[in-house]
């Protein structure tokens, strides 16, 4: 049977031996490979500053941190994401306050973020889902309208663009993730990017101990490097970017042709604005299709088509969030886009023969 992953990190030669490269130098930590990486991120994204760390959720945090986003402030956020965005809020001691999403794009809804304001609130933390960038425009107004930080959440969206910019500079700050099953990968890493230079020198000095220079350390900081070994892999990752990218986009478009003839199967939505880069190629199964989405998730994967939910159950609605007394009700577009929600594989990997296997499957299931 043929078999199809929902993601499949590329790891070629040029990944191999630059980590030999580094292995064989003996400097394995922090050092010149992680400043060309974070130069070379930073660029390729038109931005002035890039500070990598060592995973997407430490890049979250500490982006906080850099803004002094303290216990007492709010930090306006979408509950329909991996649970990490709102998290890093906690970190810092603030709340996350949630705003529903709209849903064709499943982004946050800029309407429902202008309701949630008051006079605690700090920040909106923006995430770009799946690789579709949110309405940047709005946010931006409303940020600048209201005097608050703007960070986007980037970490499904590397390379991503709005009205030809790219996301992670339209805000105060930005965190990147490069887990195995990102656009991108490092292994494990991540990346915060900034224009502002006292923002840049504080995300430094807190992923660093505090350091100004060695065992000088001017205030409480993290051991949160990244490594030579995982920027050896993402510079030669980042060559690759753009055209793994198209080839997503290639390959989301084949399945969309496919898909908008079935009944039940609604194709995302593309943002005519917008360089989505389909991080993650997410349909929603209707009430009108013959097998519910779990049952239709199950028959496929017996089919050897991988999938995922991304994500089944809200923010708001998980336990933790429960026991911090978050009511149930709030947000209905994220509730009802987590019950009907359906990733199907669309990395670089796949291949058009694969693309024809998973439609003709989706037209058997759907008679």
């Amino acid at each position: 049977m043929r078999q199809i992953p929902i993601a499949k990190p590329l790891i070629g030669d040029e990944e191999i031996n630059a980590v030999v490269e580094v292995l064989k130098s003996g400097m394995l930590a922090y050092g010149d490979i992680v400043k060309a990486f974070e130069k070379e991120f930073a660029e390729y994204l038109g931005a002035k500053y890039g500070v990598a760390t060592c995973n997407g959720t430490t890049a979250l945090d500490v982006a906080l941190k850099a803004l002094k986003i303290k216990e007492g402030d709010e930090v306006i956020t979408t509950p329909f994401t991996f649970i990490a965005s709102a998290n890093s809020i906690l970190f810092q001691g603030a709340k996350p306050v949630f705003a529903d999403i709209d849903p064709k794009t499943f982004n946050l809804d800029p309407n429902d973020v202008l309701e949630k304001i008051n006079n605690k609130t700090r920040a909106i933390l923006v995430v770009h889902l799946y690789g579709q960038p949110a309405d940047m425009k709005a946010f931006k107004e409303i940020a600048e309208d209201y005097k608050l930080y703007l960070i986007e959440d980037c970490a499904q969206a590397h390379g991503a663009e709005f009205e030809g910019q790219k996301v992670g500079t339209f805000g105060d700050i930005a965190a990147f993730s490069f887990y195995p099953t990102k656009n991108m990968t490092t292994g494990e890493g991540g990346m915060i990017v900034t224009n502002d230079d006292e923002i840049a020198r504080r995300a430094k000095l807190l992923i660093n101990h505090g350091q100004t220079k060695k065992y000088y350390h001017e205030e409480l900081g993290y051991n949160l490097r990244m490594t030579n070994i995982a920027a050896a892999i993402g510079r030669a990752q980042l060559k690759k970017l753009d055209e793994w990218n198209a080839k997503r986009i290639e390959n989301a478009k084949l399945l969309t042709e496919g898909i908008s003839k079935i009944k039940g199967l609604t194709p995302p939505y593309v943002d005519l604005r917008v360089k989505h880069v389909f991080h993650q190629y997410v349909i929603k199964v209707e009430d009108d299709f013959p097998l519910n989405r779990d049952e239709f998730a199950q028959k496929l994967r017996e089919r050897g088509i991988g999938t995922g939910v991304h994500y089944p159950m809200p923010v708001h609605w998980q336990p933790l969030y429960q026991k911090l007394g978050y009511p149930k009700d709030c947000c209905p577009n994220a509730i009802e886009a987590s019950r009907r929600v359906l990733s199907l594989p669309v990395h670089p990997a796949v291949s058009r023969e694969d693309i024809a296997y998973i439609i003709q499957t989706l037209k058997e299931l759907s008679s």
